[in-house]
């Protein structure tokens, strides 16, 4: 599947575009997001602290809660996917050319 049928297709999933819809998406990717940090501490404090023992299974499910999220404030800010791919593409491929992979901010 490409990004652009992937993002089609979540897109039939989506709300209605309804007041504040943007600000759902956006607050929904945050929760999605700190419930794969919350599944990290918990691997943490419970296990053997080894990526390799989450459950992979769990995991692809809250990743994909994530994608959805990007691919459909992406759509609300009409911005592809493929285009948002690409643009990291460049971006860490010209930071690798200039040696600067390593510190932080974006405008680096």
């Amino acid at each position: 599947m490409t990004f652009k049928e992937y993002q089609k297709h979540a897109l039939t999933t989506a709300s209605e575009d309804k007041p504040l819809e943007f600000y759902h998406r956006v607050l929904g990717l945050v929760g999605e997001s700190g419930e794969i940090a919350e599944k990290v501490k918990k691997l943490i404090r419970d296990g053997d602290g080894q990526p390799e023992s989450l459950d992979k299974d769990d995991i692809t499910k809250e990743l994909g809660d994530v994608l959805w999220y990007i691919a459909t404030i992406a759509d609300y800010l009409d911005i592809s996917l493929e285009d948002i791919a690409q643009a990291n593409v460049d971006k860490l491929a010209d930071r690798k050319k200039r040696n600067a992979l390593k510190g932080s901010g974006d405008n680096r």
